[in-house]
């Protein structure tokens, strides 16, 4: 067989599109969204090359109008999450063996699928399913995911190119084996991008994957492994099963031949993840990879030489685009005494321009929250602020799910820095301010680090570059990914690699070399051309 030492194509972040009124790309998304709103799917589980169907079936529905039904989802059970398991071991050696580039020639071609006749798609399952604007979508399941397929295809060339020195004599050479076993892939609803990624980069090393998306991103998961399939994925590679997390944990934990989990989810499942792997550590052929990433109570800190207008633009944005059901979003707010009137005054002002509705209407910015579940949560948060004594409504604090899942972008001023709202993850639109003394910077960067177990992401607002270069400093631990003067959303493959600390997971950082490390053992070799034979040294050698 012909050898060469390969270059894959240099990546490039993928161009985000306008959808600007009279734009060729938003006329063919609308006729993508009227599409899959006139069809109801009927969407499978995918083990090895089947399409597995069972008598459950469960609708899905877009947040934003939950009456309207796009399809059924057919849920599985203990079984089939074994053969789920069984099918992944039995491609696992072919696939393995399959050389390098011809994995990253999969990956580079659902790159361009999901970039070019897959966009449309893709972006309307994303937009009704999960209920993100046309922006929103592009950002997240266009561009983002295409991006980490681009780049990782470059980062495993790069990883595979990295080899030790060697002595006279000697040639060294290190080789990165995929794990041993199989690996859990368990995708959050946020982020279709996310729900691609976190399979395919242990994929793209050589893994065999069982996949469980969230049952409210099973639409557009849907359609990453119509993508998947049309690349030339072979079968039992990536495996798609629709049960619960328990059901799934059971037999993944309980498997010898589990590998390793790829997570993003909450804190409380990562955690109680890890503690039943540790428990169950002594049935394992190897110590399993635990790579996650949970959640984060995001902060916006402003130092009184913020630029205001751009502050607000950060706060609004950071806290409210998704509905803030990014992992990233803005959910806690430091703004000095000093400016803190100007700030309120143009920020409640910029929140009255903003539009609330389904994301089939694209002159709005906020859609709906994900499921009931969420937006009653969120309420409870709402509500229990309202009758804070310590806390003041600014702005919003609405909502309704008769239709849909809405709740109103909600602002609140809290005299306590350690109130509820300041403190716990709300995974929704609403951001609580404290107003600190402009006096006392150090303690308002104090405040900052110690209010939150979390360490995901975090701005801080300043033109007085003393003042960002202590801000920096002072919250090094307190967000893996941190921002001057920007808001604390947006991390870009190939620039800002993502993840956090703390409470908020393993910080294997999305979007880098560093994580598909994490889905490599790597094995050294060292072969001699002419060894030794005699055992004595020269040092013993008679004088």
């Amino acid at each position: 067989m012909a050898k060469g030492v390969f270059n894959v194509p240099t990546p490039i972040n993928e161009p985000i599109l306008s959808y600007q009124p009279g734009s060729a790309e938003r006329e063919t998304l609308k006729k993508a969204i009227e599409a899959a709103r006139a069809t109801q799917v009927d969407v499978p589980m995918f083990i090895g090359g089947e399409e597995v169907r069972t008598e459950k079936k469960h609708p899905m529905s877009p947040p934003h109008d939950h009456q309207h039904i796009l399809g059924y989802y057919h849920e599985g059970d203990a079984g089939h999450v074994q053969q789920a398991i069984d099918a992944a071991l039995a491609a696992k050696p072919e696939w393995e063996e399959l050389t390098w580039e011809h994995r990253a020639s999969i990956f580079l071609k659902a790159a361009d699928l999901i970039a070019g006749p897959y966009r449309a798609k893709i972006n309307a399952a994303t937009m009704l399913g999960q209920s993100k604007n046309a922006f929103q979508a592009e950002i997240d399941s266009a561009c983002e995911i295409v991006d980490f397929l681009r780049f990782n295809v470059s980062y495993m060339t790069e990883i595979y190119k990295q080899q030790p020195q060697s002595a006279p004599g000697v040639w060294n050479r290190l080789e990165q084996r995929p794990l041993e076993g199989f690996v859990f892939a368990l995708t959050p609803f946020n982020f279709t991008a996310i729900a691609g990624n976190l399979p395919t980069s242990a994929a793209m090393m050589g893994n065999t994957i069982v996949w469980k998306a969230s049952n409210t991103q099973i639409y557009s998961a849907n359609v990453l492994m119509e993508v998947f399939k049309e690349a030339g994925v072979p079968d039992g590679v990536i495996n798609l099963v629709h049960v619960d997390g328990p059901t799934a944990g059971e037999v993944i934990f309980n498997h010898p031949e589990f590998a390793g989990i790829h997570f993003t989810g909450s804190t409380g499942v990562f955690q109680h993840i890890w503690k039943t792997i540790g428990e169950n550590i002594h049935k394992y052929k190897s110590y399993p990879r635990i790579v996650g990433e949970t959640g984060g109570k995001d902060f916006i800190l402003a130092h009184e030489s913020a630029d205001i207008d751009a502050l607000v633009v950060g706060l609004v944005r950071g806290a409210f685009e998704f509905q803030g059901q990014k992992c990233s979003a803005c959910s806690r707010a430091y703004i000095p005494h000093t400016i803190w009137e100007e700030v309120k005054e143009k920020l409640t002002a910029t929140l009255k321009t903003i539009k609330m509705g389904p994301t089939e209407d694209f002159s709005n910015f906020v859609n709906a929250v994900i499921d009931e579940k969420s937006f009653d949560k969120i309420a409870k948060y709402i509500d229990g602020a309202k009758e804070n004594a310590m806390v003041e409504l600014v702005a919003g604090g609405n909502y309704d799910k008769s239709k849909g899942y809405f709740v109103e972008p909600t602002v609140f001023l809290s005299h306590d820095p350690q109130s509820t709202t300041m403190v716990e993850e709300i995974f929704g639109p609403v951001l609580t301010i404290y107003v600190y003394d402009a006096n006392d910077f150090d303690m308002a960067l104090e405040i900052v680090d110690q209010t939150s177990p979390y360490a995901l992401t975090g701005a801080i607002f300043s033109q007085d570059r003393y003042a960002a270069s202590k801000a920096t400093k002072a919250l090094k631990n307190a967000a893996g990914n941190f921002y001057i003067n920007d808001k604390c959303t947006g991390a870009v493959v190939g620039q800002q690699p993502f993840g956090g600390g703390r409470a908020s997971g393993t910080n294997d950082k999305a979007g880098s070399m560093i994580n598909l490390l994490r889905w490599v053992s790597p094995r050294t070799i060292k072969e001699t051309f002419v060894p030794a034979k005699d055992i004595r040294y020269p040092f013993m050698d008679a004088e």
